[in-house]
């Protein structure tokens, strides 16, 4: 049985992305190979995220906001895209998700909260299907 591999597409790579990366990597561990990417990265990711998946015990402190690659599309299973239109490139064999999430870029850890709880709810789902513990 081979590791499913999942890469997270959002614009900056600031947020949404790294919520769901950092979502999946806790909760799955080595079950799921994770990737995040955004088509137009950000400097650094967003302190309101960071304070927001702290709050749950995940630390992103160090992360850095990455650039969309053709690889990393390549080598993943699942594409979950978060408002970054069509700047994802389509391969065939590849499950393509859009997961419509409002952007915390500019938002307080108040605003980040429900969206950092809805991430948490689809990533769980996720994980469910199709990385089921035995």
């Amino acid at each position: 049985m081979t590791t499913p591999s999942v890469l997270f597409v959002c614009v900056h790579n600031a947020g949404r992305s790294q919520m769901a990366a950092a979502f999946l990597t806790h909760l799955a561990g080595d079950r799921v190979e994770v990737r995040s990417a955004g088509s137009a990265p950000a400097d650094t990711v967003n302190p309101a995220v960071v304070e927001a998946l702290a709050e749950v015990g995940i630390d992103i402190a160090a992360e850095v906001p990455k650039i969309l690659t053709t690889e990393a599309v390549r080598a993943s299973d699942v594409v979950i895209t978060m408002g970054c239109g069509d700047t994802c490139p389509v391969f065939p064999g590849k499950r393509y998700l859009d997961w419509q999430l409002p952007d915390p870029a500019g938002r307080g850890v108040d605003a980040v909260r429900p969206i950092r709880d809805e991430i948490e709810r689809r990533v769980r789902a996720l994980i469910a299907e199709i990385a089921p513990t035995i």
